[in-house]
């Protein structure tokens, strides 16, 4: 069910019989040579709407806008500051819990989202649970299987994967060769997406992929993927929401 597409008796229906409400969110930043610039989004939802249906959930519009600043340097980048986007989130989940709701699942696509959502969330009296779709141990095992260190931290060819299923395969271009590999030290310090300025991150990386080889990705694996995290993504949901079967 989307809310976009339902009337808001519907929607009050469904919050008086106790249903959930998923939230996806991922970004609006570049993803490398070949990857689309909604990549985080295009995931997030796409899952998300899929996991709920499987639940019997709402699911809401994406969070499209949130914080990218180091891919400032790259066209096509929107971003909100993380105190904006926090500030925003906590509107919208305490609008949420004002209406009803007691438990929202958020689908994320976008490492920098974490921690000012985990903060909005804090506090409410509805339950909030807040899940990356690579936090799956089945997903993971896919990309470990295919892509191994080349998996990389941005523009990865699991999230470029998904869209070529969702969409279609853009050109390669300048990603047919693979970036150069980031260290174990590397991946630890900027995990969550801590990167540098604008333009000191574009010096470093300048073709946008962080120790990512896009180009391995392909639509099969994506179908693959989408299957895996749908299915591991909906049986959180589940036990979150406290249904049967």
């Amino acid at each position: 069910m989307l809310l976009s597409r339902m009337t808001w008796q519907q929607v009050d229906a469904h919050v008086k019989s106790g249903g959930g409400i998923v939230l996806p969110m991922g970004s609006t930043e570049q993803h490398g040579p070949m990857g689309m610039i909604g990549t985080d989004t295009i995931c997030a939802q796409a899952l998300a709407e899929r996991a709920a249906d499987i639940c019997g959930a709402i699911c809401a519009p994406p969070l499209a806008y949130t914080p990218a600043p180091f891919n400032m340097g790259f066209a096509g980048t929107m971003s909100l500051s993380a105190d904006l986007f926090q500030a925003m989130a906590r509107e919208l989940l305490e609008g949420l819990q004002s209406q009803g709701f007691t438990r929202i699942y958020v689908v994320n696509g976008h490492g920098a989202n974490l921690a000012p959502m985990r903060t909005a969330a804090t506090g409410l009296t509805a339950r909030v649970q807040i899940r990356s779709w690579w936090d799956f141990e089945p997903v993971n095992l896919l990309r470990r299987q295919w892509y191994g260190a080349w998996e990389g931290m941005h523009a990865t060819p699991s999230e470029i994967a998904i869209t070529q299923s969702l969409f279609h395969v853009l050109p390669t271009g300048d990603a047919a060769d693979p970036p150069e590999q980031l260290s174990a030290e590397f991946i630890a310090a900027h995990a969550g997406d801590r990167h540098g300025p604008p333009q000191e991150h574009r010096a470093q990386f300048p073709d946008g992929r962080v120790g990512s080889h896009s180009a391995l990705a392909c639509p099969e694996h994506g179908d693959a993927l989408i299957a895996a995290a749908t299915q591991a993504i909906a049986e959180d949901m589940r036990g979150f929401f406290n249904l049967e079967g």
